[in-house]
């Protein structure tokens, strides 16, 4: 993405940052479960919806004009490419419907009429620890390569093995445990997207790395 998008401050930041923040709706899904309730409505809705983007990206703009703070918006613009890119992936993957225009009754699923194999939708589960270890992995490789961040790619190289360690556990647990595996992977899951977007912004610096960026980092 950073050799399409333009060198504005916060902007790449916002485009990981974004297109991560659509899942943190599995925290309501996770209250309702421990509460009693149906979790039904709560996932793919509201965080995954166009009104959403638009939301975002008028406050974003509007506080971006207001305060003169241009980084803002730029961070707004980026989380709502973030978004959209999330809802996108969704779509060609997940095989399930998402609730774009969100609050209107109307979801759009590009598999409506397909039916995917048990096990894949399984194997999906432990799948999203594998992109955490290749996301972490990718960022180690990328301070190396840039010399940013150098204090971080040893911890990256920790949780990179820790991330794809949890994929072959759970990917054993998925296809073996009869009852209990949704709630143990849920906690670990909503865990390690939050690790993911701590590791994101301490490693801004790698994401919005630019060849002018370097430049600087040599004049001082």
């Amino acid at each position: 993405m950073r050799h399409w998008a333009p060198e504005q401050e916060w902007l790449m930041t916002g485009i990981v940052l974004g297109s991560l923040f659509p899942d943190l709706d599995n925290f309501a899904v996770a209250a309702a479960v421990l509460a009693g309730n149906s979790p039904e409505g709560l996932h793919r809705t509201f965080t995954h919806s166009l009104f959403l983007v638009l939301l975002i990206w008028g406050t974003a703009g509007i506080y971006g004009r207001l305060s003169g703070k241009t980084r803002w918006r730029n961070l707004g613009i980026g989380l709502g490419i973030g978004i959209l890119l999330h809802i996108l992936l969704d779509l060609l993957v997940w095989f399930n419907g998402v609730h774009l225009l969100w609050p209107l009754p109307v979801w759009l699923n590009l598999w409506k009429n397909v039916a995917p194999p048990a096990w894949w939708m399984q194997l999906m589960m432990p799948a999203e620890f594998l992109a955490f270890a290749l996301f972490f992995w990718g960022l180690g490789w990328l301070a190396r390569r840039q010399n940013s961040n150098v204090q971080s790619i040893r911890s990256l190289h920790v949780w990179t093995a820790v991330q794809f360690l949890l994929f072959i556990v759970f990917t054993v647990m998925v296809f073996t445990m009869k009852s209990g595996f949704l709630t143990i992977y849920g906690g670990v899951y909503l865990l390690s997207l939050l690790l993911a977007l701590g590791i994101t912004l301490k490693m801004r610096q790698t994401i919005e790395w630019r060849d002018e960026t370097a430049k600087q980092l040599r004049a001082t």
